[in-house]
């Protein structure tokens, strides 16, 4: 599973994990990403996402008819 949010867009941010002696070594922010099962009731179907924790969020808050909406607008395949 990759990791990005099929709502958001959130990737991966890179930057330098530092030592107590102050050497630098490249580390990565992952997102906190899940899987989640929504019920579509327009389309009658499951649908299986890939979203941050902050998208279930919003999710819970615009609704999974207009989040659906956004992911298409993004042109990702639902």
């Amino acid at each position: 599973m990759s990791a990005h949010c099929q709502l958001t867009g959130a990737r991966p941010g890179f930057g330098n994990a530092i030592s107590h002696s102050h050497r630098r070594t490249s580390r990565r922010f992952d997102p906190n990403i899940q899987s989640k099962r929504y019920w579509l009731p327009s389309e009658g179907r499951y649908v299986r996402l890939t979203l941050s924790a902050r998208a279930i969020k919003t999710i819970d808050s615009i609704g999974i008819e207009a989040a659906v909406a956004r992911i298409r607008a993004r042109g990702v395949k639902v």
